[in-house]
């Protein structure tokens, strides 16, 4: 997900020094108060909300020009939106903020209650953050009479929100990032059109919204800013051919879980800004298209979960080599991909995650695998692997957390002498060949809290270090 880029350069526009610090408006700190006392704190993230400048208050900036209270931050700081989260009730005192500029309640645990419609008086806003609050039941259209949003998050992962009609949308014509991601919009048919009528649009994220209808191609599209798109989980269940080929300003695009079926298309290899790109849990078949060798930028691949029903050779020969040291994740589990991985490949300098399991690969680890001295996560499990892996396949892992060997035929040959340079957190060995003498290099991978050695024909008893 993008970073909304206006956030800090509003934080400085608001806090420039022209004299002395002015104290708050009182009918404001009386707002800020009233909205308090709608609320429970219960580890009193707002201990400092009393004396009369509330300007000094956490979470509250006022404008050093005017005394306005112009940004309100009261962002969960809990992971989980959960333990130091503030709940209650969002009090219609917040009005009182006419000057409000930002507004961030994220991250906290409004139950069962609605968003509240009056949210759409708040006319000077240009950043709303209502993501993860446990909010229910319709989102208002008043936000639309928000014409001066740049930024809007309605994520309600937390929640049970729905819109039956997204027009208001449209009003918003300076909007540069929206996530209305697990908002039910299954009765939505229009989406692209209205979201196309926002030229300023850089991110879009429509996750898991139960969507169902999307058109082939826009007759004009005026999303030429859009660099992030993401559709993800959705149940479009149609051939994939969607309108947004020719949106090439994107950088990231996740049309992932969507039950998309036909071949990988021609038209990625246009697509040529793309950075991330995730295509996966879908039914999409065969090799991927030659001119993929154009995506020069690109640094995280994911097309797990599809049917290319191909060589792994002929797979590697068909990424771009322009892109060779950009690249950092590649997940292909469960691709059908077959064949041995290619004896010599030139190294990707900086991948950190490779995952070919689930596939049907053949013939022994290639060398080339202990020259990815980034790799942090390592995967190969359920295929048909053979061979040994020795220390020259390993020490040159120096940044590798997690090992997946598990259900191959795979011999881990190295001398009880070998202390290897990385420090796993998960070891999956299962049916590999590892006896019959316990692997004393175990003892140096203090940090491993997943470890599967079953089945690896290991005679010795388990040593007192262990």
């Amino acid at each position: 997900m993008l970073v909304f880029t206006h956030t800090k350069s509003f934080t400085q526009a608001s806090t420039q020094t022209n004299g002395t610090v002015k104290k708050c408006i009182a009918h404001e700190r009386s707002a800020l108060l009233t909205f308090r006392v709608g609320l429970s704190d219960p580890t009193d993230r707002l201990s400092s909300w009393e004396g009369s400048n509330c300007c000094q208050w956490k979470g509250v900036q006022c404008s050093n020009t005017t005394g306005h209270v112009v940004k309100l931050d009261l962002q969960g700081p809990d992971l989980n939106c959960d333990v130091q989260a503030l709940r209650g009730k969002i009090s219609s005192s917040l009005i009182g903020l006419q000057h409000l500029q930002y507004l961030d309640l994220s991250c906290n645990r409004f139950n069962k209650e609605q968003i509240p419609e009056f949210l759409g008086s708040l006319h000077g806003l240009r950043y709303l953050d209502l993501s993860q609050l446990s909010f229910v039941g319709r989102i208002p259209p008043q936000l639309g009479n928000l014409s001066n949003l740049r930024y809007l998050n309605l994520d309600s992962i937390w929640g049970n929100t729905h819109s039956t009609d997204i027009t208001w949308l449209s009003r918003l014509s300076s909007l540069q990032h929206l996530d209305m991601s697990w908002v039910n919009l299954s009765t939505i048919t229009n989406w692209v059109s209205v979201v196309n009528k926002l030229p300023s649009l850089v991110s879009l994220d429509l996750s898991l919204c139960e969507l169902s209808t999307s058109p082939d191609s826009l007759l004009h599209s005026n999303l030429t800013s859009l660099e992030s798109l993401s559709i993800s989980d959705n149940n479009f269940h149609k051939r994939i051919a969607p309108w947004f080929w020719d949106l090439r300003s994107l950088k990231q695009l996740d049309v992932s879980y969507n039950q998309l079926h036909g071949p990988f298309p021609y038209e990625l290899g246009n697509m040529t800004s793309l950075v991330h790109l995730d295509l996966s849990v879908n039914n999409l078949v065969g090799m991927i298209p030659s001119n993929l060798k154009n995506l020069c930028n690109l640094e995280d691949l994911n097309l797990s979960g599809n049917n290319i029903n191909g060589s792994i050779t002929e797979f590697f020969n068909r990424l771009p080599s322009c892109s060779w040291n950009k690249l950092k994740t590649l997940f292909l589990p469960n691709s059908n991909l077959t064949g041995s991985l290619p004896a010599k490949l030139e190294p990707f300098r900086n991948l950190t995650r490779l995952y070919l399991s689930s596939n049907m690969l053949t013939g022994p680890v290639p060398l080339w695998v202990g020259q990815l001295t980034n790799l942090a996560e390592l995967e190969l499990s359920s295929n048909n692997l053979d061979g040994a892996l020795h220390k020259g396949h390993l020490s040159g892992l120096v940044n590798l957390e997690k090992l997946s060997l598990s259900d191959n035929s795979i011999a881990i040959r190295v001398n009880s002498t070998w202390v290897p340079l990385f420090n796993l957190t998960e070891l999956e060995l299962r049916s590999c060949l590892l006896g019959p003498k316990f692997p004393t290099w175990l003892r140096w991978q203090i940090n491993i809290y997943n470890l599967d050695i079953s089945n690896t024909s290991i005679s010795d008893m388990v040593p007192d270090w262990f």
